[in-house]
């Protein structure tokens, strides 16, 4: 294993990888925190806004903004100016006084904070209001609703982390144990469970999906079940066929002449061995399931609202790619860095894990 680590650790492409992936998964978890925006706080006035460095309201913005509150608000606005980090305008209503109660509605928009009354003309029936300006910044801009897109992406790759890593173990667990067990016992027992894999590979993924659905409430908890349930099928096939070699071998003849159950030699000696090839394996899993996670996702067979994965914000991009394309870039960008990274690392921990490479 010294030698395995020292092998990975002059791979600079895996590493590279690694540092991507821990990056990612550290973002995932504590960037929502830091981005200054809640991942279902709607923004109205900011639905659709496209990615940019600058604080919003924009001057372009402010205006139009203005009039749709003035609009709840019943008055009419005008003599807009804006000056640093605040506004001022004049609210009239000319049939009567204005009630200053409306004022609310300014720092409700997230655009502009609580309004001051500079003064009050013609009886109350003309404001001059005062205002500070939000300070919003949507650094992949806003989705159809006017949600931050940064913030629920890496809120969405949360779920998608968290899938690929339950799903994988879930098939490593079932994957090993079954594997295992089938090439050592050999025989007859081995090809009945052998031929229970090929019947399961015989089953559309999607089609087994779908049949769930009917009988379950789409959730995160069934993209695990379903995931789970067909991804170990070949972690058996690949832990099997190391066993098959495995059992022939001295130390485990030793083992069975000194009277050890098959449980004890399985856990002791034959699962020890295969761990190797099984690590390089899920490395390459997890990708892969995180990719069958969005794809099933975009198809409105994954994860549902209120939460969020990235192959259901793709889909969201997909449906608004003319109008609003970062929708599909921002989340599209973070799924494919991280199945490279993962995929990159994969293949480290294969050159790493080489046999053939222990003397160089």
């Amino acid at each position: 294993m010294i030698r395995a680590a020292n092998r990975l650790a002059r791979n600079r492409g895996a590493l590279a990888a690694l540092v991507v992936l821990v990056a990612m998964i550290l973002a995932c978890l504590v960037g929502p925190r830091f981005t200054g925006h809640e991942p279902g706080r709607i923004y109205p006035d900011l639905v659709r806004t496209a990615p940019s460095l600058a604080a919003h309201p924009e001057p372009g913005e402010i205006a139009p903004a203005l009039t749709r509150l003035a609009f709840r608000m019943r008055v009419t606005v005008s003599d807009i100016a804006v000056s640093g980090d605040r506004v001022r305008l004049v609210l009239s209503d000319m049939a009567k006084p204005i009630d200053e109660r409306v004022l609310v509605y300014l720092p409700r928009s997230d655009l502009f904070g609580p309004a001051t009354v500079l003064d009050r003309q013609d009886g109350g029936r003309r404001l001059v209001v005062e205002a500070p300006l939000g300070r919003l910044r949507f650094l992949l801009g806003t989705d159809m609703l006017g949600r931050d897109l940064l913030t629920r992406s890496l809120v969405a790759g949360r779920v998608s982390l968290l899938i690929g890593a339950v799903a994988t173990a879930v098939a490593l667990l079932i994957g090993i144990a079954y594997g295992a067990l089938a090439g050592y016992l050999g025989g007859v027992a081995d090809a009945v469970m052998m031929r229970f894999v090929d019947m399961l590979y015989a089953l559309p993924f999607v089609f087994f999906v779908i049949m769930l659905l009917v009988f379950f409430r789409s959730g995160l908890g069934l993209i695990l079940v379903a995931i789970g349930a067909v991804e170990w099928l070949d972690m058996a096939r690949l832990v099997r066929a190391q066993t098959l070699s495995l059992r022939a071998r001295d130390f485990v003849r030793a083992a069975e002449a000194l009277g050890l159950s098959t449980p004890a030699i399985l856990r002791r000696h034959v699962v020890p061995n295969t761990l190797g090839p099984v690590t390089v394996a899920a490395t390459l899993l997890v990708p892969k399931v995180i990719l069958l996670e969005s794809f099933l996702s975009f198809l409105g067979l994954g994860v549902q609202e209120p939460a969020t994965s990235w192959g259901a914000l793709i889909a969201e991009g997909a449906r608004a790619l003319e109008s609003a394309p970062w929708m599909l870039a921002g989340p599209a960008s973070f799924l494919v860095l991280t199945l490279i990274a993962l995929n990159v690392l994969g293949d480290g921990l294969g050159d790493a894990l080489d046999p053939r490479l222990a003397e160089r």
